[in-house]
């Protein structure tokens, strides 16, 4: 019963990520990022851009629901899809351990910028000293 309850969590990630794996699946959470947006509407914006046929697109909106991805609400004979957080969260929860990978990198940046930033406060404040002491090696580097 252990192992059952521990493969919750693993299947619904397995079916997030199998969901995010296809192109037109992918693009359709793109255009619900927008907001939410009848099932026709997502079908015209379809075949204009990929060429693909109605009962394609309602079969790739099915997968999504399915992957908890998007939800559907019905209003008389139309379906209104969005974008459901439940499966993102699961996404991004799974990709969260991997940290940002471009976070340390930029706090280094950021580090530095600070420090050339103070440098130029520091010798901007002390007078044409601490400015002509660096123009001048800079000069004397150039002419020799």
């Amino acid at each position: 019963m252990t192992q059952a309850a521990g493969d919750g969590p693993a299947a619904a990630r397995r079916g997030v990520f199998e969901a995010l794996g296809d192109p037109v699946r992918r693009r359709l959470l793109e255009l619900l990022a927008a907001g939410e947006q009848p099932a026709g509407a997502l079908v015209e914006t379809l075949r204009a851009e990929a060429r693909i046929s109605q009962p394609a697109v309602s079969q790739h909106l099915r997968v999504l629901r399915d992957a908890r991805l998007v939800t559907v609400r019905a209003e008389g004979t139309r379906r209104h899809y969005a974008v459901d957080d439940a499966g993102l969260d699961v996404a991004r929860l799974w990709l969260a351990r991997f940290g940002e990978p471009f976070a340390q990198p930029l706090d280094a940046l950021e580090t530095e910028l600070a420090r050339g930033r103070r440098a130029r406060r520091q010798g901007s404040g002390r007078g044409t000293d601490a400015g002509a002491e660096g123009t001048g090696e800079g000069t004397a580097d150039r002419a020799g």
